[in-house]
């Protein structure tokens, strides 16, 4: 599976930014979709995620202000990012998980796109 994360970039605090994640060459289904972060220094953390059938889970931290969507026809999976703060500054990685749903399971990790915050 092949991974390509766009949208990073510089903002400023209370600005807004969209990251996208496409996934190609899936071998059975893509189901789950979520995007991580990790600042120099800290430990990797979940921001959000999303399954195939619809089911969301956020970050404490950027739960009310991070939505995650998803078009499942193109893999592709959207984090639209509002009134951001210096604290999501990070390296913003996309994963994925390719499964048949019963014995098959193969985890995949984007290279990751850039978001700096700034005041």
């Amino acid at each position: 599976v092949q991974l390509q994360a766009s949208g990073g970039g510089s903002v400023q605090v209370g600005g807004s930014l969209t990251l996208t994640c496409a996934a190609s060459g899936n071998r059975f289904t893509i189901n789950t979709m979520e995007w991580y972060r990790q600042a120099p220094g800290n430990l990797r953390e979940l921001v959000a995620g999303m399954t195939q059938g619809g089911s969301t889970n956020y970050g404490d931290r950027v739960k009310g202000r991070f939505t995650i969507s998803r078009d499942n026809a193109k893999n592709i999976a959207t984090l639209q990012m509002n009134n951001v703060k210096l604290e999501d500054t990070g390296l913003y990685m996309c994963y994925v998980d390719d499964t048949d749903g019963v014995s098959y399971s193969a985890d995949y990790w984007g290279q990751g796109t850039q978001v700096t915050v700034s005041s």
